[in-house]
């Protein structure tokens, strides 16, 4: 499993932001790998990624690229 890490000013690893923080791209991920990275349950977020939704059936194969801008909402439920 790839590891994520917040970059520090002297990375120089390939990254990508995720909900506006610098992430280092250690490795091929995908969308769905960075989900369970991050602890994230793929069935209850939406994804963005360089302002275009990501739809939850391709999760598994869409592949994080160095430059990519991805926005993660989580849905909350309530009554």
């Amino acid at each position: 499993m790839p590891i994520l890490r917040r970059m520090s000013d002297t990375t120089t690893e390939p990254s990508f932001t995720v909900n506006g923080e610098s992430r280092a791209l250690a490795g091929a991920m995908t969308v769905s790998d960075l989900l369970v990275v991050l602890g994230l349950d793929g069935r209850k977020v939406a994804v963005e990624r360089n302002e275009a939704i990501v739809p939850r059936s391709v999760y598994g194969t869409t592949w994080l690229a160095a430059g990519d801008s991805l926005e993660i909402v989580h849905f909350i439920g309530g009554g």
